[in-house]
């Protein structure tokens, strides 16, 4: 069975507050925070510090406020085309929010999830840092049960069972000066 189920308001609280959570994605179920409690997600994986994490939302626009002007239009043009979905974007940020998820450059990874429950999480709670619900170098978890198995005592996203998920992780590319990279293959092909 699992515990610590809340429904999208209580765990929306209880992020704000400084907590973490997990919640399902189309990819793979998502440990999460706050962006400014964001270093207790580094610990409890047991990642490494220099392994960026990706700001999720519920929207592009809710994303793109952070985005340097230079990246916006190339950027908006993929996540068009791709978001909600298993496209993570990596852009650089302006000002030092990018702190918070990267000690190794003034970029991020951007991501709408296709998953609504996911969304409606997001939009109730604004942007969150994300990342797989494993500890570093361990299979990501698949569901609700082994999410609470891996992480015992996070508050969990209700209703459980979960809708099920892909179960692989989303593309990652980068922008860089107008030009692509892919950085990790993943769900999406991109054409």
């Amino acid at each position: 069975m699992v515990r610590d189920q809340f429904e999208i308001s209580d765990l929306a609280l209880k992020l704000k507050k400084g907590s973490l959570a997990l919640f399902p994605t189309d990819t793979l179920p998502a440990l999460c925070s706050c962006p400014k409690y964001s270093k207790q997600i580094w610990n409890i994986k047991k990642r490494p510090s220099n392994k960026p994490l990706i700001l999720m939302g519920g929207s592009l626009e809710d994303l793109f406020e952070f985005v340097e002007p230079c990246a916006i239009e190339d950027g908006l043009e993929l996540a068009k085309i791709y978001w909600p979905g298993a496209l993570t974007i990596v852009l650089p940020t302006i000002g030092n929010f990018s702190s918070y998820l990267n000690s190794n450059s003034n970029s991020l990874g951007f991501r709408v999830p296709a998953l609504k429950l996911a969304r409606d999480l997001l939009r109730k709670t604004g942007p969150l840092a994300t990342t797989s619900a494993n500890i570093s170098g361990k299979s990501p978890v698949q569901d609700a049960l082994e999410a609470s198995i891996q992480f015992p005592g996070i508050p969990i996203l209700a209703p459980v069972p979960w809708p099920s998920c892909s179960g692989m992780a989303s593309t990652v590319v980068e922008w860089n000066k107008g030009k692509w990279n892919l950085l990790r293959a993943g769900s999406v092909i991109l054409n």
